[in-house]
């Protein structure tokens, strides 16, 4: 096998109509004079290859593979895709309310109705907020919040209305799988009549929370309320067929293991081969201040690194990897964009509180857009500003 791998390699490098670059020649050689194992090596052939990646592959990709090695192929997929570009936007973050009908284990955000921490936003005071802000300092507005145990349809429609008349050129993402089921559990509807009155109101995307993980037992341990997996994937997929396009997520760094991981990357893989409607996935540390999982020590930087690695190597489906800078800060950010992540999310014009609750690093999770391009150009990359559905709005590289 190590020696059909030199073979395969000095065969690719040899057609000329094959535009190898030198990070490239660089993997194939480095594998080649490094005491990788055989197992890897075969891995890494497909990846170079262009070739999928099974389940079993990834297992022994966590089990392994060091940092150094995934995250090389990573940035070489990575590279392959996007070159040096990395994508952002400019956009707002708006959590109508933290009042939650889930009591979900790993979850700082939600609050009872009568808690002193807990907020319901009025339609007025969110269209207040929004007029303060620049028309052109957005391109997006993202609403996610919990599962309210009384605000019907309407008042989700109605905010569609008013945030598409205040600003009428942003795109609107909205609302995850889990809000959506609610909504039609709370008005006796369909998830298609729900997805239809909502794009009719003015949604454009969703965003891919509420996946958490996706293996029942362990689903059922951490939040057993929570939409189904099943369930989850199903509402994507209907959204998917009625044009709107949506992001996924996994929740990792609790009491996962690495075949529950990658069981929910290949549950996502299978739905976006069949689908194509998955614009971006997010992997989401698990934070542990506030919540009664009972985790003590939240998973080292090295661990992150390999997982957003590991991600852009299976995940051949789906184009973007982003990473939330908010949760894991802006210099630990700034290190993914050499583990396979293209997408440094947005601008956040507003503190988002999901994750400050539960002690994401970045407690004032706002940057302005030349913070943003200068963030990305101290990476060596290059800033490239996009709407949500990853037009290219703008290239920033001088």
């Amino acid at each position: 096998m190590f020696r059909k791998f030199r073979t395969n390699f000095e065969m690719i490098s040899n057609d000329t109509n094959n535009s190898l670059n030198i990070e490239t020649q660089l993997i194939a050689s480095l594998l080649v004079k490094s005491s990788v194992s055989k197992q890897l090596q075969t891995i890494a052939e497909k990846i170079l290859h262009n070739e999928r990646i099974s389940c079993d592959d990834a297992l022994v990709l966590y089990e392994k593979a060091d940092l150094n090695f995934v995250g090389m192929l990573a940035n070489y997929v990575k590279t392959q895709k996007f070159g040096n570009q990395v994508f952002f936007n400019k956009n707002i973050h708006i959590e109508p309310s933290n009042v939650c009908v889930h009591k979900c284990k790993f979850c700082s955000y939600y609050r009872e109705k009568d808690d002193r921490e807990s907020w319901e936003y009025s339609i007025d005071e969110i269209a207040a907020k929004l007029k303060t802000i620049p028309a052109d300092a957005l391109t997006e507005v993202h609403i996610v919040g919990g599962c309210h145990p009384s605000r019907t349809i309407a008042y989700y429609c109605d905010l569609l209305r008013l945030v598409k008349q205040i600003l009428p050129h942003v795109y609107i993402k909205a609302f995850t799988a889990v809000e959506i089921e609610y909504m039609a559990k709370l008005n006796s509807m369909t998830i298609c009549e729900v997805l239809t009155k909502l794009k009719e109101s003015g949604l454009d995307a969703m965003p891919g929370g509420g996946a958490e993980i996706f293996d029942e037992k362990l689903r059922e341990e951490i939040c057993p309320s929570k939409t189904k997996s099943n369930d989850w994937l199903a509402i994507h997929k209907q959204a998917h067929q009625l044009g709107i396009e949506t992001n996924a997520t996994i929740l990792y760094g609790h009491k996962e293991t690495f075949a529950h991981r990658i069981d929910h990357l290949n549950r996502l893989r299978t739905l976006q081969d069949e689908t194509h409607g998955f614009n971006a996935f997010i992997p989401l540390k698990y934070k542990k201040e506030n919540n009664v999982l009972g985790i003590e020590r939240e998973l080292p930087w090295t661990e992150d690194l390999k997982n957003f690695s590991i991600t852009r190597l299976f995940l051949d489906n789906i184009p973007h990897l982003k990473v939330y800078w908010p949760m894991l800060g802006k210099d630990f950010s700034q290190i993914t964009l050499d583990y396979g992540v293209d997408d440094f999310d947005g601008t956040i014009n507003d503190s988002t509180k999901i994750y400050s609750m539960a002690g994401s690093v970045e407690k004032t999770p706002i940057i302005t857009q030349d913070e943003m391009i200068t963030l990305i150009k101290d990476s060596g990359k290059t800033p490239v500003e996009r709407d949500t559905l990853y037009n290219i709005i703008a290239i920033h590289n001088k």
